[in-house]
């Protein structure tokens, strides 16, 4: 299928893990795909690789997203190479897990300003964009974190949280331009973050979720993508992609 042929994509945060496979199905169906990353320019310049061994463009585009400027530029650079911008994945996202009673302010406003911050400056940037064109998918990942909480992670859940109510907020404005702004939840993913945690810990997490196994990357990419190349009644919602560790 090649139904997004001609669109322009940007995915925050893709030089691996759910980012990278949401870049790389993207690709597959078609869009040329802008890929950001903040440090792993080899990891980010491999995913370019493979997209255009698909037949799409593909930009590689370093910018740290914690600086509310940077989601900007990120922006504005894209649309000066390629004229238009249809579908952006706010995929961006760090953690600083402690307890409450722990955590620091850098922790807290690190967090915030990578997570829920970029999520502000991109979007700001490029709904003039979109709605010059009448048209736009804009898809934010947030966390089951953000609706159920999770010890050690009151940062990240408030970061995650605050995503999804953006995201309503901007559904309502946008609808009538045509453009969609939804979540896609993740509860627990095979990812870098995860393969760190030790085995015995991992079990332990494992044991909540209904369906007895870790989500997998390219499980939440054909989420995003369904949103981005099928979802054209679909806004403001939440999906949930999470094994039922969260209903």
């Amino acid at each position: 299928m090649q139904d997004l042929k001609g669109k322009t994509a940007i995915v925050t945060g893709a030089s691996r893990g759910i980012g990278r496979e949401i870049a790389l199905l993207l690709a597959k169906r078609g869009a040329d795909v802008a890929i950001n990353y903040v440090s792993r320019e080899a990891d980010a310049n491999a995913v370019a690789k493979e997209i255009e061994n698909l037949g799409s463009r593909a930009l590689t585009i370093k910018a740290d997203l914690s600086q509310m400027e940077a989601g900007r530029e990120l922006i504005r650079k894209v649309q000066s190479e390629w004229g238009h911008i249809d579908i952006l994945v706010n995929n961006a996202g760090i953690t600083r897990d402690k307890a409450m009673k722990n955590l620091t302010d850098a922790d807290w406003t690190e967090v915030l300003d990578t997570n829920l911050g970029s999520v502000y400056a991109t979007c700001s940037e490029v709904l003039p964009i979109m709605m010059g064109q009448k048209y736009g998918r804009i898809v934010n990942i947030t966390s089951f974190v953000g609706q159920a909480g999770n010890f050690g992670q009151a940062n990240y859940a408030a970061s995650k949280g605050g995503i999804i109510a953006f995201t309503k907020t901007l559904a309502l404005e946008m609808a009538r331009h045509n453009i969609t702004v939804n979540a896609i939840a993740p509860g627990f993913t095979e990812t870098e973050m995860l393969a760190q945690v030790p085995e015995e810990i991992r079990q332990k997490i494992m044991s909540r979720v209904p369906m007895g196994r870790f989500g997998l990357p390219e499980e939440i990419a054909k989420a995003v993508v369904f949103i981005a190349a099928e979802g054209d009644y679909i806004t403001g919602q939440q999906i949930n992609v999470n094994g039922g560790v969260y209903m």
